[in-house]
Protein backbone atom coordinates (compact mmCIF):
# COMPACT_ATOMS: atom_id res chain seq x y z
CA UNK A 1 0.00 0.00 0.00
CA UNK A 2 1.26 3.45 -0.81
CA UNK A 3 3.41 4.89 1.92
CA UNK A 4 1.93 8.38 2.08
CA UNK A 5 -1.43 7.30 3.40
CA UNK A 6 -2.81 4.32 5.27
CA UNK A 7 -6.53 4.13 4.99
CA UNK A 8 -8.16 1.83 7.52
CA UNK A 9 -11.61 2.10 5.98
CA UNK A 10 -13.75 0.69 8.73
CA UNK A 11 -16.75 2.21 6.98
CA UNK A 12 -18.80 -0.71 8.12
CA UNK A 13 -17.59 -0.94 11.68
CA UNK A 14 -18.98 0.83 14.67
CA UNK A 15 -15.80 2.66 15.59
CA UNK A 16 -17.66 5.89 14.78
CA UNK A 17 -20.96 4.92 16.32
CA UNK A 18 -21.59 7.91 18.56
CA UNK A 19 -22.96 11.01 16.85
CA UNK A 20 -21.78 14.44 18.03
CA UNK A 21 -24.08 16.83 19.92
CA UNK A 22 -25.07 18.77 16.77
CA UNK A 23 -26.66 15.57 15.48
CA UNK A 24 -28.72 14.89 18.59
CA UNK A 25 -31.94 14.62 16.60
CA UNK A 26 -30.83 11.15 15.45
CA UNK A 27 -31.33 8.55 18.12
CA UNK A 28 -28.78 5.74 18.04
CA UNK A 29 -29.52 2.89 20.41
CA UNK A 30 -26.79 1.39 22.55
CA UNK A 31 -25.36 -1.92 21.49
CA UNK A 32 -26.25 -4.93 23.57
CA UNK A 33 -23.49 -6.72 25.45
CA UNK A 34 -23.35 -9.48 22.83
CA UNK A 35 -23.38 -6.98 19.97
CA UNK A 36 -20.52 -5.05 21.57
CA UNK A 37 -18.51 -8.25 21.90
CA UNK A 38 -19.17 -9.10 18.26
CA UNK A 39 -18.21 -5.61 17.05
CA UNK A 40 -15.05 -5.56 19.18
CA UNK A 41 -14.18 -9.02 17.91
CA UNK A 42 -14.74 -7.92 14.30
CA UNK A 43 -12.41 -4.98 14.90
CA UNK A 44 -9.66 -7.20 16.32
CA UNK A 45 -10.16 -9.66 13.50
CA UNK A 46 -9.98 -6.82 10.97
CA UNK A 47 -6.63 -5.51 12.18
CA UNK A 48 -5.26 -9.03 12.40
CA UNK A 49 -6.18 -10.12 8.88
CA UNK A 50 -5.10 -6.72 7.52
CA UNK A 51 -1.64 -7.32 8.98
CA UNK A 52 -1.49 -10.85 7.60
CA UNK A 53 -2.42 -9.68 4.10
CA UNK A 54 0.09 -6.83 4.25
CA UNK A 55 2.93 -9.23 4.99
CA UNK A 56 2.83 -10.42 1.37
CA UNK A 57 1.72 -7.14 -0.20
CA UNK A 58 4.08 -4.59 1.30
CA UNK A 59 4.27 -2.52 -1.89
CA UNK A 60 0.69 -2.98 -3.07
CA UNK A 61 -2.71 -1.41 -2.41
CA UNK A 62 -4.91 -3.27 0.06
CA UNK A 63 -8.60 -2.73 0.70
CA UNK A 64 -10.68 -5.21 2.68
CA UNK A 65 -14.01 -5.28 4.50
CA UNK A 66 -13.48 -7.05 7.83
CA UNK A 67 -17.18 -7.12 8.56
CA UNK A 68 -17.98 -8.69 5.20
CA UNK A 69 -15.44 -11.44 5.86
CA UNK A 70 -16.82 -11.85 9.38
CA UNK A 71 -20.39 -12.23 8.14
CA UNK A 72 -19.41 -14.84 5.54
CA UNK A 73 -17.43 -16.84 8.09
CA UNK A 74 -20.22 -16.38 10.63
CA UNK A 75 -22.65 -18.11 8.28
CA UNK A 76 -20.09 -20.83 7.60
CA UNK A 77 -19.68 -21.32 11.36
CA UNK A 78 -23.26 -22.62 11.53
CA UNK A 79 -22.11 -25.66 9.57
CA UNK A 80 -18.96 -26.36 11.56
CA UNK A 81 -18.52 -28.68 14.53
CA UNK A 82 -15.89 -29.72 17.10
CA UNK A 83 -12.38 -28.30 16.61
CA UNK A 84 -13.29 -26.84 13.21
CA UNK A 85 -15.92 -24.69 14.88
CA UNK A 86 -13.43 -23.74 17.59
CA UNK A 87 -10.85 -22.66 15.01
CA UNK A 88 -13.31 -20.33 13.27
CA UNK A 89 -14.51 -18.91 16.61
CA UNK A 90 -10.95 -18.28 17.75
CA UNK A 91 -9.98 -16.66 14.45
CA UNK A 92 -13.00 -14.35 14.68
CA UNK A 93 -12.31 -13.71 18.40
CA UNK A 94 -15.82 -14.85 19.39
CA UNK A 95 -14.97 -17.97 21.38
CA UNK A 96 -16.67 -16.56 24.48
CA UNK A 97 -20.05 -16.19 22.76
CA UNK A 98 -22.64 -18.94 22.47
CA UNK A 99 -24.01 -20.01 19.10
CA UNK A 100 -27.28 -18.24 19.87
CA UNK A 101 -25.47 -15.05 20.92
CA UNK A 102 -23.36 -15.07 17.76
CA UNK A 103 -26.30 -15.56 15.42
CA UNK A 104 -28.64 -13.12 17.14
CA UNK A 105 -25.90 -10.46 17.32
CA UNK A 106 -25.20 -10.73 13.61
CA UNK A 107 -28.95 -10.41 12.98
CA UNK A 108 -29.43 -7.32 15.13
CA UNK A 109 -26.20 -5.78 13.86
CA UNK A 110 -27.61 -5.84 10.34
CA UNK A 111 -30.66 -3.91 11.54
CA UNK A 112 -28.47 -1.54 13.53
CA UNK A 113 -26.25 -0.64 10.60
CA UNK A 114 -29.26 0.10 8.43
CA UNK A 115 -30.75 2.43 11.02
CA UNK A 116 -27.87 4.68 12.09
CA UNK A 117 -27.86 7.09 9.14
CA UNK A 118 -30.59 7.21 6.51
CA UNK A 119 -28.63 9.80 4.51
CA UNK A 120 -25.93 7.22 3.79
CA UNK A 121 -26.70 4.47 1.30
CA UNK A 122 -25.84 1.20 2.99
CA UNK A 123 -26.66 -2.35 1.91
CA UNK A 124 -25.68 -5.69 3.34
CA UNK A 125 -26.77 -8.97 1.76
CA UNK A 126 -26.07 -12.65 2.35
CA UNK A 127 -26.65 -15.60 0.06
CA UNK A 128 -26.04 -19.32 -0.23
CA UNK A 129 -25.83 -21.02 -3.62
CA UNK A 130 -25.53 -24.80 -3.51
CA UNK A 131 -25.16 -27.71 -5.91
CA UNK A 132 -28.73 -28.91 -6.34
CA UNK A 133 -27.95 -32.64 -6.34
CA UNK A 134 -26.59 -32.40 -2.79
CA UNK A 135 -28.72 -32.44 0.37
CA UNK A 136 -27.66 -30.13 3.19
CA UNK A 137 -28.64 -29.96 6.84
CA UNK A 138 -31.97 -28.18 7.28
CA UNK A 139 -30.83 -26.51 10.50
CA UNK A 140 -27.82 -24.96 8.74
CA UNK A 141 -30.04 -23.49 6.03
CA UNK A 142 -32.71 -22.33 8.49
CA UNK A 143 -30.23 -20.62 10.82
CA UNK A 144 -28.69 -18.62 8.00
CA UNK A 145 -32.09 -17.65 6.63
CA UNK A 146 -33.31 -16.55 10.07
CA UNK A 147 -30.30 -14.71 11.43
CA UNK A 148 -28.45 -13.58 8.31
CA UNK A 149 -31.50 -13.08 6.09
CA UNK A 150 -29.65 -15.20 3.54
CA UNK A 151 -31.25 -16.05 0.23
CA UNK A 152 -30.76 -19.73 -0.57
CA UNK A 153 -30.79 -21.19 -4.09
CA UNK A 154 -29.95 -24.58 -5.50
CA UNK A 155 -28.23 -24.45 -8.90
CA UNK A 156 -26.98 -26.90 -11.48
CA UNK A 157 -23.28 -26.20 -10.96
CA UNK A 158 -22.46 -28.17 -14.12
CA UNK A 159 -24.29 -25.52 -16.14
CA UNK A 160 -22.09 -22.49 -16.98
CA UNK A 161 -25.10 -20.24 -16.41
CA UNK A 162 -24.72 -20.87 -12.66
CA UNK A 163 -21.57 -18.73 -12.71
CA UNK A 164 -23.59 -15.89 -14.25
CA UNK A 165 -26.34 -16.25 -11.62
CA UNK A 166 -23.84 -15.99 -8.74
CA UNK A 167 -21.98 -13.08 -10.33
CA UNK A 168 -25.21 -11.25 -11.14
CA UNK A 169 -26.14 -11.48 -7.46
CA UNK A 170 -22.81 -9.88 -6.48
CA UNK A 171 -23.18 -7.23 -9.17
CA UNK A 172 -26.70 -6.29 -8.11
CA UNK A 173 -25.93 -6.15 -4.39
CA UNK A 174 -22.87 -3.92 -4.96
CA UNK A 175 -24.55 -1.56 -7.43
CA UNK A 176 -22.41 -2.94 -10.25
CA UNK A 177 -19.09 -2.28 -8.53
CA UNK A 178 -18.13 -5.96 -8.14
CA UNK A 179 -19.47 -7.81 -11.19
CA UNK A 180 -17.41 -10.98 -10.79
CA UNK A 181 -16.74 -13.09 -7.68
CA UNK A 182 -16.69 -16.56 -9.29
CA UNK A 183 -14.69 -17.28 -12.44
CA UNK A 184 -15.68 -20.94 -12.75
CA UNK A 185 -17.16 -23.65 -10.55
CA UNK A 186 -14.78 -26.59 -9.97
CA UNK A 187 -16.29 -30.08 -9.83
CA UNK A 188 -15.55 -30.49 -6.12
CA UNK A 189 -17.35 -27.31 -5.00
CA UNK A 190 -20.78 -27.91 -3.50
CA UNK A 191 -21.63 -24.51 -2.01
CA UNK A 192 -20.85 -20.79 -2.06
CA UNK A 193 -21.56 -18.78 1.09
CA UNK A 194 -21.58 -15.09 0.17
CA UNK A 195 -21.71 -11.70 1.81
CA UNK A 196 -21.96 -8.39 -0.03
CA UNK A 197 -21.69 -4.89 1.40
CA UNK A 198 -22.25 -1.57 -0.35
CA UNK A 199 -21.65 1.91 1.06
CA UNK A 200 -22.08 5.34 -0.46
CA UNK A 201 -21.89 8.46 1.65
CA UNK A 202 -21.33 12.15 1.07
CA UNK A 203 -18.81 13.92 3.24
CA UNK A 204 -20.40 16.05 5.93
CA UNK A 205 -18.02 18.74 4.69
CA UNK A 206 -17.33 18.25 0.99
CA UNK A 207 -14.10 19.21 -0.72
CA UNK A 208 -14.21 22.05 -3.25
CA UNK A 209 -13.39 20.68 -6.71
CA UNK A 210 -11.71 23.99 -7.56
CA UNK A 211 -9.17 23.29 -4.84
CA UNK A 212 -8.15 19.94 -6.33
CA UNK A 213 -4.76 20.24 -7.99
CA UNK A 214 -2.26 17.92 -9.59
CA UNK A 215 0.40 16.93 -7.09
CA UNK A 216 3.00 14.26 -6.34
CA UNK A 217 2.37 11.22 -4.21
CA UNK A 218 5.48 9.71 -2.60
CA UNK A 219 5.20 5.90 -2.76
CA UNK A 220 8.71 5.60 -1.30
CA UNK A 221 11.58 7.98 -0.70
CA UNK A 222 12.76 7.44 -4.25
CA UNK A 223 9.52 6.84 -6.11
CA UNK A 224 6.75 9.38 -6.66
CA UNK A 225 3.67 9.42 -8.88
CA UNK A 226 1.28 12.17 -9.93
CA UNK A 227 -2.18 12.37 -8.38
CA UNK A 228 -5.17 14.70 -8.07
CA UNK A 229 -4.84 16.14 -4.58
CA UNK A 230 -7.94 17.46 -2.83
CA UNK A 231 -7.48 20.22 -0.25
CA UNK A 232 -9.65 21.65 2.51
CA UNK A 233 -9.15 23.68 5.66
CA UNK A 234 -11.47 21.81 7.98
CA UNK A 235 -12.53 21.50 11.62
CA UNK A 236 -12.26 17.84 12.57
CA UNK A 237 -11.27 15.35 15.24
CA UNK A 238 -7.48 15.04 15.19
CA UNK A 239 -4.65 13.24 17.00
CA UNK A 240 -0.89 13.29 16.59
CA UNK A 241 2.09 11.66 18.28
CA UNK A 242 5.71 10.98 17.34
CA UNK A 243 4.70 8.14 15.02
CA UNK A 244 1.60 9.33 13.17
CA UNK A 245 -1.19 11.77 12.44
CA UNK A 246 -4.83 10.66 12.73
CA UNK A 247 -7.88 12.46 11.37
CA UNK A 248 -11.59 11.66 11.32
CA UNK A 249 -13.78 12.69 8.38
CA UNK A 250 -17.53 12.32 9.01
CA UNK A 251 -20.12 11.35 6.44
CA UNK A 252 -23.63 12.80 6.23
CA UNK A 253 -25.10 12.73 9.76
CA UNK A 254 -21.91 11.58 11.49
CA UNK A 255 -22.85 7.94 12.05
CA UNK A 256 -20.19 6.79 9.58
CA UNK A 257 -16.74 8.26 9.15
CA UNK A 258 -13.39 7.68 7.55
CA UNK A 259 -10.30 7.62 9.73
CA UNK A 260 -6.98 8.27 8.06
CA UNK A 261 -3.71 7.32 9.75
CA UNK A 262 -0.65 8.97 8.23
CA UNK A 263 2.63 7.47 9.48
CA UNK A 264 5.67 9.65 9.99
CA UNK A 265 8.02 6.78 9.20
CA UNK A 266 7.64 3.47 7.32
CA UNK A 267 4.06 2.44 6.63
CA UNK A 268 4.73 -1.30 6.98
CA UNK A 269 6.37 -0.86 10.38
CA UNK A 270 3.29 1.02 11.56
CA UNK A 271 0.96 -1.71 10.32
CA UNK A 272 2.90 -4.31 12.32
CA UNK A 273 2.24 -2.35 15.51
CA UNK A 274 -1.46 -1.69 14.99
CA UNK A 275 -3.94 -3.35 17.31
CA UNK A 276 -7.39 -2.51 18.65
CA UNK A 277 -6.09 -1.26 22.01
CA UNK A 278 -3.66 1.21 20.43
CA UNK A 279 -6.24 2.56 18.01
CA UNK A 280 -8.85 2.83 20.75
CA UNK A 281 -6.37 4.91 22.76
CA UNK A 282 -5.71 7.13 19.72
CA UNK A 283 -9.45 7.63 19.18
CA UNK A 284 -9.95 8.53 22.84
CA UNK A 285 -7.22 11.18 22.62
CA UNK A 286 -8.53 12.90 19.50
CA UNK A 287 -9.43 16.56 19.93
CA UNK A 288 -11.20 19.22 17.87
CA UNK A 289 -8.77 21.02 15.62
CA UNK A 290 -8.58 22.96 12.38
CA UNK A 291 -6.53 21.03 9.85
CA UNK A 292 -5.36 21.96 6.38
CA UNK A 293 -6.00 18.57 4.84
CA UNK A 294 -4.53 17.32 1.58
CA UNK A 295 -6.09 14.05 0.49
CA UNK A 296 -5.60 12.38 -2.91
CA UNK A 297 -8.59 11.35 -4.95
CA UNK A 298 -8.29 7.67 -5.64
CA UNK A 299 -10.17 4.69 -6.93
CA UNK A 300 -8.99 1.12 -6.52
CA UNK A 301 -10.10 -2.48 -6.79
CA UNK A 302 -8.69 -5.27 -4.65
CA UNK A 303 -9.15 -9.00 -5.04
CA UNK A 304 -7.43 -11.69 -3.06
CA UNK A 305 -7.77 -15.18 -1.69
CA UNK A 306 -7.84 -15.06 2.11
CA UNK A 307 -7.00 -18.74 2.47
CA UNK A 308 -3.37 -18.39 3.55
CA UNK A 309 -4.09 -15.44 5.83
CA UNK A 310 -6.90 -17.32 7.60
CA UNK A 311 -4.80 -20.47 7.88
CA UNK A 312 -2.03 -18.40 9.48
CA UNK A 313 -4.59 -16.96 11.90
CA UNK A 314 -5.52 -20.43 13.17
CA UNK A 315 -8.21 -21.67 10.79
CA UNK A 316 -6.06 -24.26 9.01
CA UNK A 317 -8.19 -27.20 10.11
CA UNK A 318 -11.22 -25.80 8.27
CA UNK A 319 -9.29 -25.97 4.99
CA UNK A 320 -7.95 -29.49 5.56
CA UNK A 321 -10.13 -32.15 3.85
CA UNK A 322 -8.87 -34.84 6.19
CA UNK A 323 -9.40 -32.93 9.45
CA UNK A 324 -12.30 -30.51 8.88
CA UNK A 325 -15.66 -31.17 10.49
CA UNK A 326 -18.68 -29.64 8.79
CA UNK A 327 -21.18 -32.23 9.99
CA UNK A 328 -23.69 -29.46 10.75
CA UNK A 329 -23.66 -28.38 7.11
CA UNK A 330 -23.58 -31.67 5.26
CA UNK A 331 -23.82 -35.29 6.34
CA UNK A 332 -22.75 -37.14 3.20
CA UNK A 333 -20.04 -39.77 3.20
CA UNK A 334 -17.57 -37.35 1.60
CA UNK A 335 -15.63 -34.87 3.75
CA UNK A 336 -16.71 -31.23 3.44
CA UNK A 337 -14.13 -28.47 3.93
CA UNK A 338 -13.48 -24.83 3.02
CA UNK A 339 -11.81 -24.86 -0.36
CA UNK A 340 -11.11 -21.11 -0.46
CA UNK A 341 -12.27 -17.72 0.80
CA UNK A 342 -12.21 -15.03 -1.87
CA UNK A 343 -12.57 -11.32 -1.19
CA UNK A 344 -13.21 -8.57 -3.74
CA UNK A 345 -13.51 -4.88 -2.92
CA UNK A 346 -13.94 -1.50 -4.60
CA UNK A 347 -13.49 2.03 -3.30
CA UNK A 348 -13.76 5.50 -4.83
CA UNK A 349 -12.77 8.54 -2.76
CA UNK A 350 -13.65 11.89 -4.34
CA UNK A 351 -14.62 15.49 -3.48
CA UNK A 352 -18.25 14.76 -2.60
CA UNK A 353 -17.76 11.56 -0.65
CA UNK A 354 -16.92 7.86 -0.86
CA UNK A 355 -18.35 4.80 -2.58
CA UNK A 356 -17.21 1.35 -1.48
CA UNK A 357 -18.26 -2.25 -1.91
CA UNK A 358 -17.11 -5.72 -0.91
CA UNK A 359 -18.04 -9.32 -1.61
CA UNK A 360 -16.73 -12.29 0.36
CA UNK A 361 -17.17 -15.81 -0.96
CA UNK A 362 -16.60 -18.95 1.12
CA UNK A 363 -16.26 -21.98 -1.15
CA UNK A 364 -17.27 -25.31 0.37
CA UNK A 365 -15.79 -28.37 -1.32
CA UNK A 366 -15.91 -32.10 -0.72
CA UNK A 367 -13.28 -34.77 -1.25
CA UNK A 368 -15.43 -36.46 -3.93
CA UNK A 369 -18.78 -35.59 -5.39
CA UNK A 370 -21.93 -37.45 -6.27
CA UNK A 371 -22.79 -36.29 -9.77
CA UNK A 372 -25.76 -37.51 -11.78
CA UNK A 373 -24.41 -40.81 -13.08
CA UNK A 374 -24.24 -41.40 -16.83
CA UNK A 375 -22.88 -44.59 -18.37
CA UNK A 376 -22.69 -44.76 -22.16
CA UNK A 377 -21.55 -48.21 -23.28
CA UNK A 378 -20.54 -47.01 -26.70
CA UNK A 379 -17.06 -48.50 -26.80
CA UNK A 380 -15.57 -51.96 -26.08
CA UNK A 381 -16.27 -53.26 -22.60
CA UNK A 382 -15.88 -56.32 -20.41
CA UNK A 383 -18.92 -58.14 -19.01
CA UNK A 384 -19.45 -60.94 -16.53
CA UNK A 385 -22.20 -63.34 -15.49
CA UNK A 386 -21.76 -64.43 -11.91
CA UNK A 387 -23.53 -65.89 -8.94
CA UNK A 388 -23.75 -63.19 -6.28
CA UNK A 389 -23.74 -65.19 -3.09
CA UNK A 390 -20.64 -67.23 -3.87
CA UNK A 391 -19.26 -64.68 -6.32
CA UNK A 392 -18.74 -67.51 -8.80
CA UNK A 393 -18.04 -66.14 -12.24
CA UNK A 394 -20.09 -68.09 -14.75
CA UNK A 395 -19.07 -66.16 -17.79
CA UNK A 396 -16.71 -63.31 -18.65
CA UNK A 397 -16.40 -61.62 -21.96
CA UNK A 398 -15.53 -58.48 -23.87
CA UNK A 399 -17.75 -56.79 -26.37
CA UNK A 400 -15.67 -55.28 -29.11
CA UNK A 401 -18.01 -55.20 -32.12
CA UNK A 402 -21.73 -55.57 -31.48
CA UNK A 403 -22.38 -55.82 -35.26
CA UNK A 404 -20.51 -59.12 -35.49
CA UNK A 405 -23.29 -61.65 -34.92
CA UNK A 406 -21.30 -64.79 -35.69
Amino acid sequence: MARYILILLFLFSIACKEAPMDNANIEIRQLTKSESKLVNASERFGYNIFQKINESKKNENIFISPISISFALGMTLNGAASSTSDSIRNTLFISDLSKEEINSSYRSLIDYLYSVDTDVKFKIANAIFYRNIITFKKEFIDLNKKYFNASVDGLDFSNPRSVDIINNWAKEETEGKIPVIVERIPNDIIMYILNAIYFKGDWKYAFDKNMTKEDWFKKTKNDSVKCDMMNKYISVKYFENEYLQLIELPYANDAFCMNIILPKEDINELIKKIDSEKIKLWYENMFDSYVNLYLPKFKLKFKSSLKEALKNMGMGIAFDPSLSDFRNLYDGTEKAYISDVNHSTYVDVYEEGTEAAAVTSVEIGITSIREEMVMRCDKPFVFLIRERNSNSILFIGKLFDPSDNQ
